[in-house]
This record gives C-alpha cells, structure tokens and sequence, in this order.
C-alpha cells in the first residue's frame, strides 16, 4: 500500500504522494500542491527540494557513504580506474573488457581538437583564470560540432559522450599551457587517458616527459573521487541548462562555470591559499589552530569537515593514502605541505576537531597532491572539473532520457503591491 502524506492549510488538507527511494530515503511529491492548494513551498538553496529521481550516485553524509550506480567509492577507487568508472557512471553498468577496450579507443578518435579552437584561446590574455577560459573553449565546441544530439539514438549519444571526454581533457590541459606561455600540447594516441592529461599538461619540445607511475594512480584515484557527487550546485547547473534542451557542451559549460565559484569546486584552492596565508605569517599552526577553536575569531580552516559528509569525508579517507605516497615519491620539500601535514595531525589527534567531525576532506588532500606535482593553485578547480565530467555527461543524458520538464522554480513575490506610474514632473 503506498504511503500518503498529508497537508493542512486553513483547515483544508491536501493529500501528496510519498515516495520511497531505492536506499529508504523518503520524499513528499508536491508536483501537484499548487493544482491543488494554491500555495508553493519556499526552499533557498533546495536543500530540503528534491529536484529529480536519479539512479546514477547515492550519498549519505551521516554515516560518510559514497556509491556511483551500486559499487562504493572504497571499491571503485582500490579496484577501478577513471575510464572504466567513467562508463559506469554514464551508462549504469561496468564495461566488459571488450567494451572498456571500444570505449577507450573510441575516446582518443575525438582528441583531436580543431585548429581554430587555438584562435579563440589566443584571444585570451595570459592572465585570464583558467576555469573562464575552460568554460569559453567548452561552449565553443558547440561552434564546431553545431548538430545536436539525439538522446535516443544509442550510437549518437555513446558518440557524444567519447567526443566530449576525448576534447574536453585537451582544452582543460590547455587553459594551463596558455597561462604558462607555453606551446599547445595534443593528445597521445599510445598512451592512457591519465597518462595523457600529465603529457599534455608538463612535456616540453625541449624533451620527452615521463609520467610517474605513482602520480598517474594517484590522479586516476582523485578524478575517481570526483566523478559525481549527487545534486550539487554544478550539477545541478548542468541539469537545469539541459532541461531547455541545450545541447551537451553548452550544458557542461554552464556546470564549469557554476563549479568555479569558491563555495563549490574552489574548496581545494582555498586550502592552498589559507596555508599560504599562515606560511606568510611565520608559518605557526598552533596560532591558526587556537583561531579556528575561537568562535568570536572569523578565522576557518578550510578543507577541514564537510557541508553533506556530517562525520567523515569517505573519500579523503582513500586519497590521503595516495597523497602520502606522492609526497614519499616526490620527495618534495615544501614549507606549504609542511604546514599542511601540521594541520592534518593536529585535526586528526585533536579532541576539539575530533568531537566536531573536523576532520581534513577531499579538498584538503587534492590541494596538497596538486601542490606536490607543481600545478597552479588556480588550476586545482580545472583538475576537478576534469574528475566531474562524467557525472556532468551522465546527469544530462539521464536528465534529457527521462524526458523531464524545463526547469522552472517558483517564488514568493515581496516586492511593491501594484503602484499608480507618475510622470516624471511629479516624482
């Protein structure tokens, strides 16, 4: 017998579907409530809305759980690589090694990015932030691949999506070189998606570059991580844009755009900057750790707890091991990381961080390997919008397959009643 849930108004009550979802989490449908009431429900930031029903990942931050289409992250991450959990997350299951053979192949057939797309990177002063020049070369693919997708047609839509991963890591990698004045790399054929993205982003003609095999499983994790992470702010971007039937690249635009904003994908360079502030201040983090206990201090340590996980980030728990192993590789001595693993003990022995769940997340442990690997600070959001591509594909063609409406939120209007308009001698 399904579930009813009912609502009063003035003595009037209104009887609203209740769904269930696959892992028992609840829902009140009020699709209907302003048919039937008259009344709208008010919901800043929807933090309470549920703006779809969704198969592709499911998160619970009370007890740190992280699923893409079934599997756990820990498993995913341990056992998977980014192609392979790509496709999972786009097309709901794991490839057979035929398919993920295909699918990789398929891949680097569309690497190769037109030649006028350097003209409109060349309009860009070498000042321009990364994540604005991504966003612009995105939607500029549009220009080049102007037909637009039919959802269901399987071999147009599989199309698109290997056309979308194959360009969209070459103009990332791109946004770099241009702000280093360096000459634009293309893709290598030979080597792995991963590989690749370190080739393009550090090979010089002045001689070949090899990647380290460490650092490579280290990113491979971390794009992992940040392949989908449910409704989030760019995600959501990237669904909304998409239910006016705007076309793939142009939808992806919209989510890098929206995952610039430093209350989303720019929590990793908040982090940097933040241990670049306590460096330049004599580098004391017993100091920075007092202010962060101090509620009258306004003083946050960034990359520490997290606004949906409310006791562990699950995933911070798999990266850190791989940032332990880069930093050991490398061998890096920086005063920046050496502040940064003050930090982490501290946070992670400390009661006070310790009965408040503060302890470091993702965002804490990819600022520290980007660091390491000598990537910009204002490149670490491009460096995840990378790992959030496929959840981005796999929202907009689950979006668009579902046939859902164009999004349209209401509002309560509390503006001027109706004003009689004075002409302008009389104002």
């Amino acid at each position: 017998m399904s579930k009813i849930a009912t609502l009063e108004i003035d003595g009037n009550k209104f009887e609203l579907p209740f769904i269930v979802g696959s892992e028992n989490e609840g829902a009140v449908d009020i699709s209907k409530l302003r048919d039937l009431s008259g009344v709208i429900t008010i919901d800043p930031g929807y933090k309470n809305s549920g703006s779809c029903k969704s198969e592709v990942t499911f998160l619970d931050g009370e007890l740190g759980i992280l699923r893409y289409r079934g599997y756990s992250i820990e498993d995913l991450a341990e056992k998977g690589h980014f192609l392979e959990v790509s496709y999972l997350v786009i097309f709901g299951e794991l490839p057979t090694a035929e398919e993920l053979i295909q699918f990789e192949n398929d891949i680097r057939k569309h690497t190769l990015v037109n030649e006028e797309m350097k003209n409109i990177i060349d309009g860009f002063p070498k000042t321009a932030h990364p994540m604005g020049v991504l966003s612009a070369l995105t939607s500029a693919l549009t220009a080049f691949n102007p037909k637009s997708v039919n959802v269901e047609n399987e071999k147009e839509m599989y199309e698109a999506v290997c056309k979308t991963m194959g360009k969209f890591l070459v103009i990332a990698t791109w946004t770099y070189r241009k702000s280093m004045g360096f000459p634009l790399n293309y893709y290598d054929n030979t080597k792995g998606y991963v590989e690749n993205f370190m080739r393009l982003m550090f090979e010089l003609p002045t001689g070949p570059y090899k990647a380290d095999p460490i650092v490579v499983s280290a990113l491979d994790k971390l794009f992992i991580l940040h392949a989908d992470h449910e409704q989030n702010c760019s995600t959501s971007t990237v669904r909304m844009v998409g239910s006016s039937h705007a076309g793939l690249f142009a939808s992806i635009s919209a989510g890098v755009s929206a995952l610039w904003g430093p209350l989303h994908g720019g929590a990793n360079q908040a982090v940097l900057e933040m241990l670049e502030e306590i460096h330049k201040d004599g580098g004391d983090t017993e100091k920075y750790l007092s202010k962060a206990k101090d509620k009258n201090d306004p003083f946050r340590l960034m990359g520490f707890g997290h606004r949906v996980y409310k006791n562990f980030d699950p995933r911070a728990r798999i990266i850190k091991k791989a940032a332990d192993e880069v930093l050991a590789t490398l061998g890096v001595e920086d005063p920046i990381l050496e502040i940064a693993k003050k930090l982490e003990v501290a946070a992670l022995e400390d009661e006070y961080f310790k009965s408040r769940s503060l302890y470091p997340n993702v965002d804490f442990y990819s600022g520290i390997i980007y660091r390491a690997l000598g990537i910009p600070t204002d490149m670490f959001t491009v460096m995840f919008a990378i790992g959030r591509l496929p959840g981005w594909i796999a929202q907009w063609k689950e979006m668009r397959e579902n046939k859902e409406p164009i999004g349209r939120p209401r509002q309560v209007y509390v503006g001027y009643p109706l004003r009689e308009f004075k002409s302008v001698d009389k104002r």
